[in-house]
């Protein structure tokens, strides 16, 4: 069968296409925004892309269009399947019709750390001898591909919310009829999709609804949006992680032995499992390691053989990743787009480098930043940071001045990228460290700047 993907470079759809191709399907995808490391990664594969989106690209018909959810009527790719009438279905229905039938679903939901969590996961399995299959909005390292069939029965997914397609308003997760969930945490986001936090949590409890009473839910102790979720109804056991040791009841605890916390014991039903001491740092992928280690435990994976294989995680690309040292000078790349996880992001590396001076770099780039929905909270997620250099695009709705007043930090505004550049290499000192947050490309800033070092 030929395959064709429109939205192919999203990490979800370029994860549903490296699936495609491993099932032995013809698949070729366009996409408006090729970059990496997503289009890398399929090139690599040997899965032929096209940019921008026509009808040209319909040229040699294909039998099946998975039309990603970034793509409305009006695009002329997607007007032209509907003329052609060609097949069509969306990622999140392709997955559930042709991959996750008879397979131990183990979903990933929430706000934050759903990239993180789910190739922990699956790292877990991996380590335990399972050849799990995933598909992961992002790339773990210790695989180096965002998806994979897998030969056994189980299949880790991130389980996002936003929604399935332009034909399909529910959120992704309701196609995949889990049987191991983690619900993270749960915010206001995607205001673009969702009127909201309400909104959001109907469609977090239509996902609970989905999951079997032979399942487990894992959750925070304490985070009220997803007890209001349960309190919708839930029909499956839950079992509540904590950050904290003795003082709670929950199931799961963590207790953090080192100021970056990447160092922390482990316990279950109050007696220790163990101690994970890795390469990771802040509280908040304490939290994903909870939930990571829980789900496991459901599927058979005792909580040992668990923090055994996180000894070995590697993390995801684009999750404080280090790119470079130049000159003295470390540069890391991450995919914060929020303000909750802009603040976890720096306290993680405020954790690990003390003293030594963080220069944050932002691009405003989701739907959700762009409205100005986090214009109150964004200021103060940079307060952790020594400057904070941020990048105001001209198609934004709102000026990124008052985050100055909002900040502990030092912030500048910038209407190009060069701009910003030439004032990192200007600025840049030994014991420095660059924090590039943007959910995109970011115009290719990281090269610029690092061949800006390279040149000073």
């Amino acid at each position: 069968m030929h395959i064709h993907i429109l939205g192919i470079c999203g990490t979800f759809m370029g994860g549903v296409a490296l699936l495609a191709q491993k099932m032995g399907h013809q698949v070729t995808g366009s996409d408006q925004n090729v970059y990496p490391p997503m289009s890398t990664q399929l090139e690599e594969q040997g899965i032929v892309l096209m940019s921008g989106y026509c009808a040209e690209n319909l040229e040699q018909k294909p039998d099946l269009v998975v039309i990603g959810n970034a793509l409305s009527r009006g695009n002329p790719e997607v007007e032209a399947v509907l003329d052609q009438n060609i097949p069509y279905t969306s990622g999140a229905q392709w997955l559930s019709d042709y991959l996750l039938k008879d397979r131990w679903v183990l979903a990933v939901a929430g706000t934050h750390g759903k990239t993180t969590t789910s190739s922990m996961l699956a790292w877990i399995l991996e380590s335990a001898g399972h050849e799990a299959g995933f598909l992961i909005g992002g790339i773990p390292m210790n695989f180096g591909v965002s998806s994979r069939f897998g030969n056994s029965p189980f299949f880790v997914v991130e389980a996002d919310e936003y929604d399935t397609a332009f034909f399909d308003k529910r959120s992704k997760f309701v196609h995949y009829r889990p049987k191991t969930v983690a619900l993270n945490n749960l915010e206001f986001d995607h205001a673009d999709i969702f009127d909201d936090l309400d909104a959001i949590k109907r469609q977090f409890h239509h996902l609970v609804r989905t999951i079997p009473s032979s399942g487990c839910i894992v959750a925070p102790e304490q985070d009220e949006n997803i007890e209001d979720v349960l309190s919708m109804g839930c029909w499956t056991p839950v079992e509540k992680a904590a950050l904290e040791k003795g003082n709670t009841k929950a199931l799961w605890q963590a207790d953090i032995l080192s100021a970056d916390a990447s160092t922390f014991e482990v316990f279950h039903q109050g007696v220790s499992v163990g101690t994970v001491a890795w390469k990771l740092t802040g509280k908040h992928n304490v939290s994903n390691a909870l939930s990571a280690i829980a789900m496991a435990n459901h599927a058979g994976i005792c909580p040992q053989q668990a923090i055994e294989g996180l000894h070995r995680f590697q993390n995801v690309k684009r999750r404080l990743e280090k790119r470079a040292e130049l000159n003295g000078i470390t540069l890391y790349d991450d995919f914060a787009h929020h303000p909750t996880a802009i603040a976890t992001t720096l306290e993680g590396l405020r954790g690990r480098v003390g003293k030594e001076r963080i220069i944050a770099i932002l691009e405003p780039r989701s739907n959700t930043m762009r409205m100005g929905i986090h214009k109150e909270t964004l200021g103060q997620s940079l307060d952790l940071a020594d400057e904070a250099l941020i990048y105001q695009p001209e198609a934004l709705d709102w000026s990124l001045d008052s985050i100055k007043q909002n900040s502990a930090c030092n912030v500048s505004i910038f209407s190009d990228i060069e701009s910003i550049v030439r004032k990192l290499a200007e600025m840049g000192r030994p014991k420095d460290h660059f924090l590039f947050m943007s959910n995109g490309g970011f115009g290719g800033i990281h090269n610029k700047v690092e061949e800006a070092l390279q040149k000073a």
